[in-house]
Parts: structure tokens; C-alpha cells; sequence
């Protein structure tokens, strides 16, 4: 393995995409409202489309704009089947995304079909071709995906650090929010709104698949390890970058082991993201598998001792009481537990 300066890039832009993703990741987790990123990444198509047929052009800002400003009606409309509705919030999800999506394919197929714009672009990414597409930034050569997800990610730690405190009680409980005073519509929407952005400006650079990886899967593992938010949103953008970084390593280095020359750098992070929460999901302490089996039989082995203390106690108080310790298969017996106890 020959490690090439693009290479360094494509993790830079990675990592950057998953730092922007988990951070709101974990609001989005809190708040039951996973899916929300997948649902964005399938309503934009109406959008590109509309911003094509307007402008008769593919520039970035068009598109940008049309992708991102149908990706927060998505978030608009599907809290308002929701609420008005009655209708459960994943269905609200699948019902406003699907229909928006069969609409872009429309509108592609019919306003701008003699153009090379693909509904599966907004879906597949292509990071090693976004690394080397370089734009001058602050007199260095740059890839401009970088520079796009670092901007995103600047907004999202600011917005996050503005209204850390409005965000975090009204994910947790809306109803406390407004009572405290805290519009947590705005709070909603002013969320939606982030994750409308970063989602779209990771689209071209690493893929929707990415982008719902990283929305989702460190901050649950995350979640898995803390209760507490600060420690995490620290933990969720540990494993983020981690996901990032080790998934292109394996993407250049684990196919060698069979016999191919590599691999899709963007699924492997994806990949690598969910082996981490699988690890995640078995060592955490507090809720993972191996704890909850641990603790469950130390309380197994308590009860047991409890119950054998009481037995002896009764067997002396009614005179029955044998000379000497008692026998532990006579224990067993009579409180019927099994060998292993």
C-alpha cells in the first residue's frame, strides 16, 4: 500500500463529513428522528431538479439552494402530517420523502432529461473524485469538498454552541421547553434546517449512504456509552472521525487480504462505522451485552445467597439444623437452583 496525498485528502474530507453528521446526529437520535436524514436525502431530487429548470444550469449554488430548501420543507411537512395528522412520525417521514422523490424523478424525466443529471447522483457520492477538485483557499490548494464540509461543520458547532442549552431540553422534553420559555417549534425547525445543509453539502463529496451512517450510528453508539450530552456529543465525534478515517484505511488495505485491489472508499466507512457500534453495543458498560449479562448474574448469585442465609436461618430456628456447615448439594436441593449457581 502506497499512501498518495489524495489519499490524506479523502480522509479530511471523511472525517469533516462525519464530524458535521454525528454532531447534529445527536439531537436527532434523542429526539426519535433518525431516519430524518434518509428521508432528506431522497426528497432533494425536486429541488436540483426546480433549480436546473430555472436557471437552465448545474452551477453548485443553484443546486445547493434548491437541494437544501426542499430538504427543510421535508423536515416542515413531515411534522406537520405529524401533528395535524395523527399519523406515527416514521410514516410521516416515508410518506413525505417517497412522494417528493417520485416527484423529482418527474421532473427530471420530463424538464431536464437531455442532461447528464442522474437521480442515482444525488444518492451515490464519488469522495475520491471530490478530493482531487482543488480550489484555492486561503492560498493552498484545497479540495473544494473540503472546504464546503468545514464551513458546515464551523455552522453547526456554532449553532450548537449558541443554543446548546435550548436544543438539549427541548429534545429531551418539548413540553418543559416552552413552559422554561423556549420556542421548541424554532428550536425543531432551527435543527431541520442544519441537517437540511449538511446533508446536502455532503451529497456530491461522499454519498447519501455516508451522510445516513454517520447522522445515525456514532451518536447511537454514543448513546450507548453516556447518558449525559456533552460527553455524548465528545464520543459521538470521536467515533465519527474514527469510522472516517479507518474505513478509507480498510478500503486500501483489507481487499488486499482476497486478493482485489480495494474498494468503494464511501461504503467502507459506512462499513467500519457499524463494526464499531457492533463493538460499542457489546462493551458498554452501563448498556452493553456483555454488562447487562454480567450484572444479571451477579444479581442471580445475590439472590441465591440470600435465599440459602435464609433457609439456614429457618432450618435453625425449627431445630433442624444438621452438626456442622451444610452439605451444598443439600442447599441446592432445596432451594432448587441449578449446578452453575
Amino acid at each position: 500500500m502506497t499512501w498518495q496525498p489524495f489519499d490524506t485528502w479523502i480522509v479530511v474530507i471523511g472525517v469533516l463529513c462525519a464530524l458535521s453528521c454525528a454532531l447534529l446526529g445527536n439531537y436527532l437520535v434523542l429526539r426519535r428522528m433518525s431516519m430524518m436524514g434518509d428521508a432528506i436525502s431522497h426528497a432533494v431530487l425536486p429541488g436540483l431538479a426546480v433549480a436546473f429548470i430555472l436557471t437552465q444550469s448545474r452551477a453548485s449554488v443553484p443546486m445547493f439552494l434548491g437541494a437544501a430548501g426542499v430538504g427543510l420543507l421535508t423536515a416542515v411537512f413531515t411534522q406537520w402530517i405529524h401533528e395535524w395528522g395523527k399519523v406515527d412520525g416514521g410514516a410521516a417521514m416515508g410518506v413525505v420523502f417517497t412522494s417528493l422523490f417520485a416527484l423529482g424523478v418527474i421532473l427530471i424525466r420530463r424538464g431536464a432529461d437531455h442532461v447528464d443529471l442522474d437521480p442515482e447522483c444525488v444518492l451515490y457520492g464519488s469522495i475520491v473524485l471530490a478530493s482531487q477538485d482543488m480550489v484555492t483557499f486561503l492560498g493552498m490548494s484545497v479540495p473544494r469538498a473540503a472546504v464546503t464540509l468545514g464551513a458546515v461543520f464551523l455552522l453547526n458547532v456554532l449553532m450548537v454552541a449558541i443554543f446548546y442549552k435550548e436544543l438539549k431540553i427541548s429534545s429531551f422534553d418539548p413540553a418543559l421547553a416552552t413552559t422554561l420559555g423556549i420556542n421548541a417549534r424554532a428550536m425543531h425547525y432551527l435543527l431541520m434546517a442544519l441537517v437540511a445543509i449538511t446533508t446536502v453539502a455532503a451529497f456530491e463529496a461522499v454519498g447519501s449512504i455516508v451522510v445516513i451512517a454517520m447522522l445515525i450510528v456514532p451518536a447511537a453508539a454514543a448513546h450507548l456509552l453516556t447518558d449525559r450530552m456533552l460527553p455524548m456529543i465528545l464520543v459521538s465525534l470521536v467515533l465519527g472521525a474514527l469510522s472516517a478515517a479507518l474505513g478509507h484505511l480498510s478500503a486500501i488495505t483489507v481487499p488486499t487480504w482476497f486478493g482485489f485491489s480495494d474498494t468503494t472508499t464511501a461504503g467502507m466507512m459506512a462499513v467500519v462505522a457499524g463494526l464499531l457500534f457492533t463493538l460499542v453495543l457489546f462493551v458498554a458498560p452501563r448498556h452493553g451485552l456483555i454488562g447487562r449479562v454480567f450484572r444479571r448474574a451477579m444479581l442471580s448469585f445475590q439472590i441465591v445467597r440470600e435465599d440459602a442465609l435464609g433457609l439456614l436461618y429457618r432450618m435453625e430456628e425449627h431445630g433442624l439444623a444438621a452438626e456442622g456447615p451444610a452439605p451444598i448439594r443439600v442447599l441446592r436441593q432445596a432451594l432448587g437452583v441449578p449446578r452453575w449457581l
